[in-house]
C-alpha cells in the first residue's frame, strides 16, 4: 500500500473510533452499534468456560416497540481447534478466551437497530453468542497439556448462555431466530431443535445458518480433506454424544452426522441457508487444500480471481456441483435457500452484502428480504444462481466481467478497494 494510502487508512480508521463513543463509522456512510459485552462468571462453576478456563460471554442489544417480545440468536464463528497443540494455541487468543475479547462487539448487518439496514429484525432483542470453544459450540471435554487444561466446554457454554438469556425474556419470546455464521452457522445445524424444545411457548421458533453448510467435500485431487479435520474435531472435543441420536442410527457413524447435508433431514425446525455455491473458505481450504495443489498452481486464483484461468472456473464449477448435490435433501416444506455465486464467506452480518442497494440479490431480493420473506411467510423463498462468473451483483467479480456487468455492479479501484477492505476488517477486530 502507498504510503497516501495508508495515512488515509489510519486517519479513516481514528476518525471512525473516535466519532462516537458508542457507534463506528462503517463504509459507504453507514453505521455500527458498539454493544458491551455480558460475562458470566458463575457459569464456570458448572463447567462452562473458554478453553483457558475464562467465562462465557455474549452481547445483548434489548428489543424495543413492537420487536420487544423477539429474540434473534447470533452465534459467532471463527474457525475451529482439532488438535492438542491448535486448541493450546488456541486458548491464548480471543478465540479461545475472554480474557483477549474486547468487551465492546460491533452489531452491523442482521444485528443493526436500524430500519434502514434491518427491515424485519432492527427492534428484535439481538444477541451475539461469543464463540471461545473451538468446537462449534458442540462438546464437552478436557485434556492436560504442558501443566495446564484445555476445557473443550461448547455444550455447556451454549447451555450457561441459553439459560441466562431465559432469564432476561427469552423465556417469553413470541418469535425467535437462531442464527449463526461459518463455525456458528455450523452450530446453528447442531442446536436448532435445542433451542426450540426449550421455547414450547414460542409462536415460532426458526433458524438461519450462513457460510456454516459445510459439504463432505472431494478436492481437486480426488481427496477429502474435511472429512479427516471433523473427525479429529469430533473425537478431540467429545461431540459425537450430543449429535441427533436418529441421524447417528440411521448412519451409524457421528462423524457423518456432524456434517449439514446429512444432519439437516433430521432437523424438524423451519430452517433457511444462506450459502455461496462457491464459499470462499471451502474454496482454499477444502476444494483446493494446499495438499492438493502442491505446485502452488492456485494460489494466486485463491487470493485474486483476476488471477484464475478459464480452466480454473471451470474446475471450480466441480465445487458449485458438489455444493448443490448436498443441499437436494434440505426439506423446503418449511425451509428456504438463498445459495448465489459470489465468492464470498458469511453475508448476513455484513451491511453491504445483507440489505444495501448494491448488495447481491437474487430474484431481484437482498438476503435481508429473502429471510425476511421466508420468516414471515410471505413467500417461499428457493434462490440459487447461475455459475459464477455470471452475477454481477456480487462484489469480487473479474474486472473484465465487472465492465460488462449490468447497472447494478460497481467498480471499485485497487487501491481503494484494499484500504476499504482493511477498514471492514479492522473495525470488525477492534471492537
Amino acid at each position: 500500500m502507498a504510503t497516501n494510502q495508508l495515512e488515509l487508512f489510519l486517519v479513516l480508521v481514528v476518525t471512525a473510533i473516535a466519532l462516537k463513543p458508542r457507534r463506528c463509522l462503517c463504509l459507504a456512510q453507514q453505521e455500527s452499534l458498539l454493544v458491551g459485552m455480558t460475562l458470566l462468571p458463575n457459569a464456570t462453576l458448572n463447567g462452562a468456560m473458554c478453553l483457558d478456563g475464562s467465562p462465557p460471554a455474549y452481547h445483548l442489544h434489548k428489543g424495543f416497540g413492537a420487536g420487544a417480545n423477539n429474540w434473534l440468536l447470533q452465534v459467532e464463528g471463527g474457525g475451529w481447534c482439532n488438535t492438542v497443540r491448535s486448541c493450546r494455541d488456541r486458548a491464548t487468543t480471543r478465540r479461545g478466551s475472554t480474557r483477549y475479547m474486547s468487551r465492546f462487539k460491533v452489531f452491523s448487518g442482521i444485528l443493526i437497530d436500524d430500519p434502514l439496514m434491518n427491515p424485519d429484525f432492527y427492534n428484535w432483542n439481538r444477541v451475539k453468542l461469543r464463540y471461545c470453544d473451538g468446537g462449534s459450540f458442540a462438546g464437552d471435554s478436557e485434556f492436560q497439556t504442558l501443566n495446564k487444561t484445555i476445557y473443550l466446554r461448547g455444550q455447556k457454554i451454549w447451555t450457561a448462555i441459553i439459560d441466562d438469556l431465559l432469564n432476561k425474556g427469552l423465556n417469553h419470546a413470541a418469535k425467535v431466530l437462531l442464527s449463526g455464521c461459518s463455525a456458528g452457522g455450523l452450530a446453528v445445524f447442531h442446536h436448532c431443535d435445542q433451542l426450540a424444545q426449550l421455547l414450547p411457548e414460542a409462536k415460532s421458533v426458526k433458524c438461519l445458518s450462513d457460510a456454516g453448510f459445510f459439504v463432505d467435500l472431494t478436492d481437486i485431487s480426488g481427496s477429502n480433506t474435511i472429512r479427516p479435520f471433523f473427525g479429529s474435531l469430533v473425537s478431540l472435543q467429545g461431540i459425537s454424544k450430543f449429535l441427533n441420536k436418529k441421524c447417528v442410527a440411521s448412519y451409524g457413524d457421528p462423524l457423518t452426522c456432524f456434517f449439514p447435508q446429512y444432519a439437516i433431514r433430521y432437523i424438524s425446525s423451519p430452517f433457511f441457508i444462506v450459502n455461496p455455491a462457491y464459499d470462499m473458505y471451502q474454496f482454499t481450504h477444502c476444494f483446493v487444500p494446499p495438499s492438493s495443489d502442491p505446485s502452488c498452481q492456485w494460489s494466486k486464483c485463491k487470493l485474486n480471481q483476476d488471477e484464475c484461468s478459464a480452466t480454473q472456473i471451470e474446475v471450480l464449477q466441480g465445487l458449485r456441483n458438489q455444493t448443490l448435490k448436498a443441499l437436494e435433501p434440505f426439506n423446503l416444506s418449511t425451509g428456504g435457500r438463498f445459495i448465489n455465486s459470489c465468492l464470498a464467506h458469511c453475508q448476513s452480518e455484513l451491511p453491504d452484502s445483507w440489505f444495501a442497494p448494491d448488495s447481491p440479490r437474487l430474484g431481484n431480493k437482498t438476503i435481508a428480504e429473502a429471510v425476511g420473506d421466508w420468516y414471515f411467510e410471505r413467500k417461499i423463498v428457493s434462490e440459487t444462481d447461475c455459475p459464477y462468473p455470471c452475477d454481477s451483483t456480487c462484489r469480487n467479480l473479474p474486472s473484465k466481467n465487472q465492465d460488462q456487468g449490468s447497472n447494478n455492479s460497481i467498480n471499485i479501484p485497487g487501491s481503494f478497494s484494499t484500504v476499504y477492505f482493511l477498514i471492514t476488517v479492522l473495525l470488525v477486530i477492534i471492537v
